[in-house]
């Protein structure tokens, strides 16, 4: 049967470094208060020329150049993201004329944080189907935008970047194993992000408090751990697969606690676990890309390792998805 493998990875960054002291002249906190609670000492931060949609082009840019693709080759492009470019068209559509991706065709997904790995298993869908299709998939944010800068609980956590991975079918052995996808909307308000103000008064909500994350951390901290911990096992008991037999685990970077105790939970050594929260923060959607083009840049990343992806957002949604490398 074919699977969905990975031909190529790449990432984009920002250019600007928001450090904790930066944020110490921004809001009533310090260098010692976000480390200790969240392992981020620094973050990325748009700027100029460097729109969602700029960054995630930029990142498939080399995701292609890894894969010996060209844009013209690429039969889909997928965007998983929160913060797109504009309500209308698609980032996926910008990234489309901005790579000049005439063949393809493309649309978002919003799954927040969990969205690269949504896309991952939608990916493989079409490609058991179609092996032949060359699909591109990039998580991309600039949660920059959507920030409150005033409130210390949430400005400290984000960042902005993208990931992009270049996928085809093989029918060798490697790819997608299988996934363990789950939501439960019943949980939205610990965490969610206002629409702009209705233009319709009847449809209009004065209790919205504005275009920007909103989170209750601690309650999202306990359902994260607990959510993760029990999609993994799930996936892992279905698959017949052990824990130690798993080479990489790339979880999604919200901060490090949640890592820590994912892997106490999990009886993790740090070195099976690819950790860069530290220097990016969490970048929702773009988090699990970027990670994995670093560590597939580092050689992290073999042949036929097993690796196993986990993530967590906002919806709630989160999961698990394991792939043969």
């Amino acid at each position: 049967m074919s699977r969905a493998i990975v031909l190529g990875t790449g990432s984009c960054l920002p250019e600007r470094v928001l450090t904790n002291s930066d944020l110490e002249q921004m809001v009533d906190t310090s260098d010692e208060w976000i480390t200790s609670r969240t392992g981020i000492h620094t973050r990325r931060i748009a700027g100029r020329n460097e729109q969602n949609y700029q960054l995630a082009a930029r990142a498939a840019g080399r995701a292609l150049k890894m894969a010996g693709v060209e844009a013209e080759e690429l039969d889909l492009v997928v965007v998983a993201t929160l913060t797109p470019h504009m309500m209308m068209p698609s980032c996926a559509c910008f990234v489309q004329a901005e790579i000049g991706a005439s063949r393809a065709w493309a649309y978002d997904l919003n799954a927040a944080c969990s969205g690269f790995l949504y896309g991952l298993d939608l990916v493989d869908a079409y490609l058991c189907r179609q092996p032949a299709m060359k699909i591109l998939l990039i998580g991309s944010e600039t949660l920059s935008a959507r920030t409150n800068w005033k409130d210390r609980n949430t400005c400290i956590l984000f960042g902005d970047g993208a990931g992009a991975c270049v996928l085809s079918g093989s029918d060798d052995g490697r790819g997608v194993v299988g996934s363990n996808l789950l939501s439960d909307g019943r949980l939205w308000k610990l965490l969610y992000m206002d629409s702009p103000k209705s233009r319709n008064p009847e449809l209009a909500d004065d209790q919205r408090q504005g275009c920007f994350i909103q989170m209750t951390g601690r309650d999202v901290f306990k359902y994260a751990v607990r959510a993760m911990e029990e999609a993994v096992r799930g996936l892992l008991a279905e698959q017949e697969v052990r824990v130690e037999d798993v080479d990489l685990i790339v979880p999604h970077q919200a901060n490090i606690r949640i890592l820590n105790k994912l892997m106490e939970r999990l009886q993790l050594p740090r070195e099976k676990v690819f950790i860069n929260v530290d220097k990016y923060g969490n970048t929702s959607a773009a988090s699990i890309p970027i990670a994995l083009d670093e560590a597939n840049r580092q050689g992290r990343l073999k042949k036929n390792d097993l690796i196993l992806l986990c993530s967590f957002g906002g919806g709630f949604t989160w999961g698990a998805l394991l792939m043969r490398w």
